[in-house]
């Protein structure tokens, strides 16, 4: 469940470490859901007998990961005093440094870049992200996240 903070207390968690997400485990079926949603087929994604070769079996989509940064973020997300819904306001600096192994468990790394108040009611939120794969070194992704709370 986010976190609810007053407006005074807002510039004090610029540059705070939120801490992590659960672990979820990426599984063939929610790949394969991915590959069917977007029509990639890559063999790399779908096919652990052309894939284990290169990976040792198949691995998620990059793009699969990142979409579900924002489902992982929601319960470390700070929800400002009069806030109403959350829109997607974009991506900034996103690389994908590692494939993540079917089969793995990977969790949501975040920290408050900044927070800037757009208007009255209006607040945009930047968090930079990483999305760790337990039992390996390098992350998945490192990006920053940007959601707009908007007033309700």
């Amino acid at each position: 469940m986010p976190q609810r903070v007053t407006l005074a207390e807002l510039a004090s968690f610029a540059g705070k470490d939120l801490g992590h997400s659960e672990w979820v485990q990426i599984d063939q079926p929610r790949v394969n859901q991915f590959a069917d949603a977007t029509g990639d087929h890559q063999f790399i994604h779908v096919d652990p007998e052309r894939a284990t070769p290169l990976f040792g079996g198949t691995i998620a989509h990059g793009f699969l990961t990142l979409s579900m940064s924002v489902t992982l973020l929601d319960p470390l997300l700070l929800e400002p005093e009069g806030h109403g819904s959350w829109i997607n306001y974009g991506l900034n600096k996103v690389r994908f440094v590692a494939p993540v192994l079917t089969g793995k468990r990977v969790r949501l790394a975040v920290k408050v870049a900044e927070i800037t108040e757009k208007r009255p009611g209006t607040w945009l939120f930047t968090y930079d992200v990483a999305l760790e794969i337990e039992g390996e070194a390098k992350p998945a992704y490192i990006a920053q996240l940007l959601l707009m709370s908007v007033a309700g």
